[in-house]
């Protein structure tokens, strides 16, 4: 299981393509926080926050994990290499957690330079340290959470395709529906006191939860149980082509 995660993150970090997805990610935020001018420009605001990376990470996350994710199973099953992999000693979710391990690992490792924004507002500020470090590591609990989400779904549409493509345009439109699509529904106020229910069944509203510094047992089960869907779904996939 090792041996196949650390070849899944080789195999991204040896691509071009990988190093330019987690570019765009870390360019797109710094761009919004430094560059252009408005709300979301800290310089702009006056406050020591960094409310606009958790506020725009997870929309381009939703670019970022389906890229991540594409080549997971697609790439397997366009090349053929997917019969071998499964008459690996290896079970079903054994192979599925090492890559969505291995996926999970590098949204990571694309979060960590954002640590440098935290320090620099940490240090911007009108006294020096004046952020409200609770908030903060909760946004990051729930961002990390939210990478699991977006990766777990990126690894199921991957397993739906051989065509990268395809299995990319899946993950976003199902990170997206997950995302906001929910509360949407839930904002037409068609169904009375179950519009709430619907609402709580979206990411958002529990990420919102989390990122003010509260971390809630039930949106922590949410999140997990979000992830153990979209990896039992996959798992039902790769099962299906024994059939």
């Amino acid at each position: 299981m090792l041996t196949l995660l650390r070849k899944e993150i080789a195999a991204f970090l040896s691509s071009l393509i990988g190093y330019i997805v987690i570019g765009v990610f870390l360019i797109t935020i710094s761009l919004f926080m430094w560059v252009f001018p408005g709300s979301y420009n800290v310089m702009d605001s006056g406050y020591a926050n960094i409310d606009t990376l958790f506020i725009i990470a997870p929309w381009v996350f939703m670019f970022l994990a389906p890229a991540v994710t594409m080549r997971s199973f697609a790439e397997e099953q366009r090349t053929g290499t997917i019969e071998l992999l499964i008459t690996k000693p290896l079970s079903d979710l054994q192979i599925i957690l090492s890559k969505f391990l291995a996926g999970f690992l590098l949204v990571i490792f694309s979060l960590l330079p954002t640590l440098i924004y935290y320090f620099s507002i940490y240090e911007l500020g009108s006294t020096t340290g004046n952020i409200d470090t609770g908030a903060v590591i909760g946004s990051y609990i729930g961002l990390l959470f939210l990478a699991g989400c977006f990766v777990a779904i990126g690894i199921f549409a991957s397993s739906l395709s051989q065509n990268q493509i395809i299995s990319f345009i899946i993950a976003m439109f199902l990170s997206f529906f997950c995302y906001v699509g929910f509360e949407q529904i839930a904002s037409f106020d068609l169904m009375g006191s179950f519009d709430s229910v619907i609402m709580n069944l979206g990411i958002n509203e529990h990420y919102i939860s989390i990122s003010r510094g509260v971390i809630d047992s039930r949106d922590i089960i949410y999140f997990l149980s979000l992830i153990a869907v979209f990896i039992m779904l996959t798992k039902l996939r790769l099962e299906s082509r024994k059939w």
